[in-house]
């Protein structure tokens, strides 16, 4: 039995080293059923996040479950950059993860060990009794796992913006992705996020990481805009968030009969 099994290859890695397009959704329903609707949608990937939603470890699993049909990548937006919660969301099965709020080339690779089993890294091996490795089917998952972590770091902070060619530079970091509300917040255009300056600085990052050979990302939810970064270089960008589709599709409905 030694051996049996064969970690899933991470589909969504694969597609940025080759340079391909992946257009994406954000999850923040927190629910399983709502995961699963937009799992048959026919996005690249599909984002569960952590950070700004009511998300916890457990409703993580669940809507990983949930995609368990579906050809969507989950990615999972932790809260915090902790290793310690990294390690539980790898468990789940998760070979792909966006951390918020990176400043630092140095904070950077710490993430890279946060993702990796020792000796590269210093993830905790507790693999037999985790959904990653099938409950134990998988006899070759911490052997293999390290190869198929794909880290994406989000940039959205002044502090974060001035250390990006360094964070570029951090061998691990497979993606950058580019906070856009935040980071017009910290500049102080929280009232003008995709205003002419803030669309200009944006600009500039997104070539910049595209140009480093690394995958840049970015949401948003106006197709010219979502368009525009692509033609820019932006290779992972969610382009919806489920609570806006629903909300925003509620609204025109109830609208067109009210009265």
């Amino acid at each position: 039995m030694k051996g049996q099994g064969v970690t899933e290859v991470n589909r969504f890695k694969a597609a940025l080293a080759a340079g391909d397009t992946q257009i994406g959704c954000w999850l923040g329903l927190a629910d399983g059923y709502g995961a699963e609707i937009a799992g048959e949608a026919g996005f690249d990937w599909l984002l569960i996040d952590a950070e700004h939603a009511p998300n916890d470890i457990r409703s993580i699993r669940g809507q990983l479950a949930a995609l368990g049909r579906s050809s969507s990548h989950p990615i999972v937006r932790v809260p915090v950059g902790e290793a310690w919660l990294i390690k539980q969301v790898l468990d789940l099965g998760v070979q792909t993860v966006l951390v918020p709020m990176v400043e630092s080339a140095a904070q950077a690779k710490d993430l890279v060990r946060a993702m990796r089993y020792p000796p590269e890294g210093v993830r905790g091996v507790g693999a037999a009794l985790a959904r990653a490795s099938r409950f134990s089917g998988d006899l070759t998952y911490s052997e293999t796992a390290n190869a198929q972590m794909c880290l994406l770091v989000q940039v959205e902070t002044r502090a974060g913006l001035a250390a990006l060619d360094a964070i570029l530079e951090v061998d691990g970091v497979d993606g950058v992705f580019i906070g856009p509300a935040d980071l017009s917040a910290d500049m102080g255009h929280r009232a003008d996020p995709t205003g002419p300056h803030m669309t200009a600085v944006i600009f500039e990052a997104v070539t910049r990481i595209a140009a480093s050979g690394k995958a840049a990302g970015i949401i948003a939810t106006d197709d010219t805009q979502s368009r525009a970064w692509l033609d820019a270089g932006a290779r992972f960008v969610a382009v919806g968030i489920d609570v806006l589709v629903l909300a925003q599709g509620l609204r025109a409905l109830a609208a067109r009969f009210r009265g």
